[in-house]
């Protein structure tokens, strides 16, 4: 049996080996696809990054579908039942790097945008597509870059669907309409090193830290609120001493991370943070790292819109959630009204044996038409 549009175009996909930051040839592929139904490229390279803006219509309201190509390294290929970039289909699934994160989501995009101007040729409003070989990564040529491009000149979207792997049990089941946002922190507490049979001449700044650490870890940051859980603090690594056992260190490296919701801010945190170690009495460095705020779309055109379509797909409703990681969702949000991610289950993003449901990619793709015929209006 032929493969379905959507599932062929997968399988190109899957089969460029794109390690982020390497597109390889993925958005020529893409294009081959878009420029026969009246899309215009551009293309922003920038730092071995490929980032496409691919758009169809010149006036308002603007659909973009966002994504990214670049996938993240298959890991030990051995553990793989198949070469994870020689896309296979077994037991009713499509097996490989990135088919869950993100090229099944990709390729749906794509033949939604073909059927759907197929359908309605002279359709009012513009779509778009902004892809970019820079997400697992670290971001930062990819997506942030064609965001300041396109506020450069002023160009204004309306509406972007991001296609992350949001669905849990089955396919549209939750969508995300925000993210937390990322700050991470490395605090360096200072001590005196010396001999740990003559403590009265040292300093240890792994017992002077241990309260405040402790404090951080119990402190209510915040309540959360009707869309976000509490924020939340992890320390992710601790780091003291020389390996020898008879040495008091001379310094404590504690790296952690806020997931934090709208209910706080990154300013906030950190004074929290710094009055806390200095009422500790500590003698301390602390470098901070806002990895991405959050951000929320509140229910409304776009969200109703994408609901409906799953709705009339799958016959369910999905639950709106702001849980997981960052996603590039937090750079659109600063010329984007409304973002809202959605793709298929997540179950194997980044995992050995990467894979989704065929049966999943015709209803995705009609989730994604469905939209775009209620977003842009037509006769």
């Amino acid at each position: 049996m032929a493969d379905s549009p959507v599932l062929g175009l997968v399988r190109d996909l899957i089969a460029e080996p794109s390690v982020t930051p390497d597109d390889r040839q993925c958005q020529q592929i893409l294009m081959r696809h878009l420029a026969p139904i009246g899309f215009t490229a551009e293309t922003f390279a920038e730092g071995g990054v490929t980032n496409l803006w691919a758009r169809r219509g010149t006036s308002g309201p603007l659909l973009v579908f966002a994504g990214h190509t670049d996938v993240v390294p298959p890991g030990p290929r051995d553990q793989w039942d198949s070469d994870p970039f020689d896309p296979v289909v077994r037991d009713g699934r499509i097996f490989g790097r990135g088919a869950a994160d993100m090229k099944s989501s990709i390729a749906a995009f794509v033949v939604a945008c073909e059927e759907y101007v197929a359908r309605h040729p002279d359709h009012p409003g513009s779509i778009a597509l902004l892809i970019t070989s820079d997400e697992e990564g670290p971001a930062v040529h990819g997506t942030v870059k064609v965001c300041e491009a396109l506020s450069r000149r002023n160009d204004k979207l309306d509406f972007c669907i991001v296609g992350e792997p949001t669905s849990v049990d089955r396919l549209g089941d939750v969508i995300k309409n925000g993210r937390r946002g990322s700050l991470s922190g490395r605090l360096i507490v200072k001590g005196i090193q010396g001999h740990v049979a003559y403590p009265h001449l040292a300093r240890n700044p792994v017992h002077q830290c241990a309260p405040a650490l402790s404090e951080l870890c119990a402190i209510e940051w915040d309540a959360g609120n009707e869309y976000f859980p509490p924020t939340t603090f992890q320390i992710s690594n601790i780091h003291a001493g020389t390996g020898a056992t008879n040495i008091i260190p001379g310094e404590t490296i504690v790296d952690f991370n806020f997931r934090f919701a709208t209910s706080s801010t990154p300013e906030q945190l950190k004074q929290r943070v710094h009055a806390l170690l200095d009422a500790h009495g500590l003698t301390y460095d602390l470098q901070w790292s806002l990895g991405g705020s959050p951000f929320l779309t509140p229910r409304g055109t776009l969200s109703a819109a994408l609901v409906a379509a799953i709705e009339a797909e799958t016959g369910s409703r999905p639950e709106l959630s702001t849980t997981g990681g960052t996603s590039d969702g937090r750079f659109i949000t600063s010329i984007c009204p409304q973002v809202i991610e959605f793709g298929p289950r997540n179950e194997t993003a980044h995992k050995v044996n990467e894979n989704v449901a065929v049966a999943d990619l015709e209803p995705l793709k009609n989730i994604y038409r469905r939209t775009i015929e209620a977003l842009l209006v037509h006769d």
